[in-house]
This record gives C-alpha cells, structure tokens and sequence, in this order.
C-alpha cells in the first residue's frame, strides 16, 4: 500500500477501514491526529477503528500451525493430481 503522507486524509482512511485495512487506517487517522489533536471526530473514527481491531485479534500460533498443515496437504494433493500420469 501506498505511504505517500499527502494521501493520509480522513476519506481514505475511511476507504480502508470500510476495505478491512484497518491498520492502515488506523495509522492513518494517528498522523491526521498528530497534525490536528483537537479533531474530536478523528479521535472516535481511530477508536472504533482501533475497538474493530481487537474484536479480530492476532491469530494464535496453534491456528497458524493448523493453517499451514491443512495448505501444506492441499499443495500435496494438487501435485500428485497435477503430475504427469505413467501409462500402464
């Protein structure tokens, strides 16, 4: 994504968090805040952006691992169904 400061506007901000990038629209709404502490509405976009984060947490390592194994069988089975057949 883009890190041109000159795109950092409430819009796009917007844009990002309705698209689920919210970490990038929470950063953005911190650089607007740092320009304009007094902004009220910046400050209760970046909290519920930041509350939506919370709700979707960090994936747990065992998640992961489950995650990896089940793509790890899946490339394995595409392969054997991939590769070329012997005749018989």
């Amino acid at each position: 994504m883009n890190d041109n400061k000159s795109l950092y506007t409430a819009t796009m901000a917007k844009v990002y968090a309705s698209q689920g990038y919210l970490e990038k629209s929470a950063e953005i709404y911190r650089h607007l805040l740092k320009n304009e502490p007094d902004r009220e509405e910046y400050h209760k976009a970046l909290n519920e952006v930041e509350n939506g984060l919370k709700e979707i947490g960090k994936p747990e390592s065992k998640d992961l691992v489950l995650l990896f194994s089940e793509w790890f069988e899946l490339l394995l089975k595409h392969k054997k169904l991939t590769a070329p057949q012997r005749p018989l």
